[in-house]
């Protein structure tokens, strides 16, 4: 999908009709038993690949969407958990689809004055990038799209679990910069209680090592947290981040 950046106004992205309920427990990664509000106890879809470190303790109220395509397995997409500070989005499909719809409404500074928006670029024969941007007059920029739901006294954290994939593409986006391109790391705080970002060295040394490493070659980093609620999540804040 492409768009010409910047063609119409964008508040953030609207929840689909949710039901709350409380969690029972995540498992099997992809896999929530809930009990919802009204008593009846469902399995939903979890979609979040990784620990869900901090945001999946049982007895937290939960919120999920319902679908009815006779072609799902589940009828049920867990959506939110609400943990003490903040509602926290565990949906990892949300933060490519707002930063793209954002980007491309031109509300994301960094991300200002290019003409074309592309998702989901091949850029070597077996990795695609989330974003490519390009305009008359500019270096192509590729962004890498990072769900960040781990927020440990006000510090979000990246990742929540050791992630070869992760490393992959910090490496790649280096080599877009040694060819004359910018590249990002653009680290999407689900949530609304973070100050600053720092990737998790306690949990991956080596993704932290890579990360520092890349930001001197050049690789650019972007955080930004969102405002969520009941009703929909929007980008909020950019967050400072420590390296």
């Amino acid at each position: 999908m492409d768009s010409s950046a910047g063609d119409r106004k964008f508040n953030g992205l609207q929840w689909p009709e949710l039901i709350a309920g409380t969690l029972i427990q995540r498992y099997k990664r992809f896999l929530a038993d809930v009990k919802l509000d009204t008593g009846e106890t469902v399995t939903a879809h979890c979609p979040n690949t990784g620990s869900m470190k901090g945001c999946c303790e049982p007895r937290r109220p939960v919120y999920l969407s319902v679908h009815n395509n006779p072609r799902r397995k589940l009828k049920y997409t867990w959506e939110m958990i609400r943990m003490p500070a903040s509602l926290v989005g565990v949906n990892t499909l949300v933060p490519n689809r707002l930063v793209f719809e954002s980007a491309r409404a031109g509300v994301i500074p960094e991300l200002s004055g290019y003409q074309q928006i592309v998702r989901e670029v091949k850029i070597s024969a077996h990795s695609r990038i989330d974003l490519a941007l390009s305009g008359d007059g500019r270096r192509p920029c590729y962004v890498e799209i990072k769900n960040c739901t781990l927020v440990e006294g006000g510090i979000a954290q990246f990742p929540d679990a050791v992630t070869i994939r992760g490393l992959k593409h910090i490496r790649e986006l280096e080599a877009q910069v040694k060819s004359g391109c910018r590249a990002m790391m653009f680290y999407f705080i689900q949530r609304m209680d973070a100050k600053v970002f720092k990737p998790a060295d306690h949990i991956d040394a080596d993704y932290g090592r890579q990360l520092r490493h890349a930001v001197g070659q050049g690789v650019e980093i972007l955080a930004y947290d969102v405002a969520i609620d009941l009703r929909g999540i929007r980008l909020n804040r950019k967050i400072d981040f420590a390296l």
